[in-house]
């Protein structure tokens, strides 16, 4: 019970910071993703029933970023099912590891988006907007994800294995 109570207060901070407090000071493509800072978390450190969080954080991102609806929440779960089944062969407590597969996941999260798009809609200058920002971004990510892996608190969420 404490464990979910943690999970809900920190999942709430990040979709607070996501969706108020960074718009407002950062541009766009220095902006960090947290949620996909989250979900890559997630994947790695937690069992099976994390997909149905990642699914609902994608679909909320959607309803706060005016793209498709179901655009973030189909890519979240698929990254979310790739990194759990990859979680028992990577060595989960290295730092560097992690914010690495954030860099990673950011980048594929980017091109999963593009691909999803080329395939469901007819939006011809949306590629060009999202194409440049997806490496910025990603840097973005593992600069903070290195300072929130860094935490000590953060260990507290782990409920894997």
């Amino acid at each position: 019970m404490l464990t979910a109570l943690k999970i809900f207060i920190v999942l709430t901070a990040t979709v607070l910071l996501q969706v108020t407090i960074l718009p407002a000071y950062l541009a766009d493509p220095f902006k960090p993703n947290l949620l996909i800072i989250v979900v890559t978390y997630l994947g790695l450190k937690t069992n099976r029933s994390g997909g149905v969080i990642a699914f609902a954080l994608g679909l909320l991102q959607d309803c706060y970023s005016g793209i498709y609806l179901g655009l973030n929440g189909f890519s979240y779960l698929c990254h979310f099912i790739f990194l759990n089944l990859a979680a028992d062969r990577l060595y989960t407590e290295s730092r560097f590891l992690m914010v690495f597969v954030v860099f990673i996941s950011t980048v594929v999260n980017g091109l999963l988006n593009l691909l999803l798009l080329l395939i469901f809609s007819t939006a011809g200058s949306i590629y060009a907007t999202l194409l440049p920002d997806i490496v910025p971004q990603a840097i973005a990510n593992a600069v903070i994800s290195s300072l929130l892996f860094s935490l000590p608190g953060l260990s507290a969420i782990e409920e894997r294995r």
